[in-house]
């Protein structure tokens, strides 16, 4: 099997089940610790406000960058109007969809997508998928932690900006398991990490620095076949010294598992 029995660590927290018996299936021995949680903005007043200027023409462009944030968004603003609020609001203006995910929640409600952005999703694709594009006021479904590259770039096309945060990453509140891997990986006791999402590594280095072990880890890591789910954790673990032994052909968890079994062994 391709991983020929490797020490295989994910960070995977959403799927994690499915990342341990996709590192199985590929011949890896699976230690999977999550190392984020998505917690939802309690009393978002910011979402009620923005889905008031939605509904009353202030947007002319919604841009989506996951279907999580879109459903949560949703939720939220279901606690206080109608259901149907939204989405009939949504239907009135240019709506963007960074990949499948947020396209499928779209299509689910009946919201037309206008513009799809193609792999890999990063917000260097949103940005080329609307230039040129006539709108100028732009709200901005945000995911996790502030989206400020894109935002800057939009703003640099002509356009005004507003961001609508959904949810934020914390540390699980078991990290029982982080711990284990920050011990695994200082002990020489994996062989592959698997990135899906650069918030991984962020928390990663944020529980080690915690614990007076960053420099440690990152050491450790520099002795892994790391492999990374796209470009935008790429250039994360490359801005820490991390730089991927290897991407997947297409950003998919599935591909990440099975490409990067068979690069590992081809490596050794």
């Amino acid at each position: 099997m391709p991983f020929g029995g490797a020490r295989v660590l994910s960070f995977e927290s959403r799927r994690a089940t499915e990342m341990a018996e996709l590192i199985r299936l590929n011949g890896g021995v699976p230690f999977v610790a999550p190392a984020l949680i998505e917690v939802p903005i309690e009393d978002n007043e910011q979402a009620f406000e923005f889905a008031d200027r939605l509904s009353g023409a202030a947007f002319d462009m919604m841009i989506f960058l996951t279907g999580v944030g879109a459903r949560l968004l949703d939720r939220v603003l279901a606690t206080r109007a109608p259901e149907t609020r939204f989405r009939d609001a949504l239907r009135r203006v240019t709506v963007v969809a960074r990949g499948p995910k947020p396209i499928a929640v779209l299509r689910e409600w009946g919201v037309p997508v206008a513009v799809p952005v193609p792999e890999p999703n990063t917000w260097r694709e949103v940005l080329v998928a609307v230039e040129g594009r006539t709108e100028k006021s732009v709200a901005v479904q945000e995911y996790g932690r502030p989206s400020t590259e894109l935002v800057a770039a939009l703003i640099a096309q002509g356009r005004t900006v507003s961001c609508v945060e959904v949810y934020r990453w914390k540390l699980p509140a078991d990290t029982g398991p982080l711990a284990e891997s920050v011990a695994r990986l200082l002990t020489g006791g994996v062989d592959v990490v698997l990135f899906t999402t650069s918030a991984q590594l962020e928390h990663l280095l944020q529980f080690a620095d915690g614990r007076g072990q960053r420099e440690a880890v990152v050491k450790a890591l520099r002795r892994t076949f790391i492999a990374s789910i796209g470009p935008t954790s790429t250039a994360f673990l490359k801005e820490e010294g991390l730089p991927p032994a290897m991407e997947p052909s297409h950003p998919k968890m599935g591909l990440l598992v099975r490409e990067a079994a068979s690069a590992f062994t081809a490596s050794r």
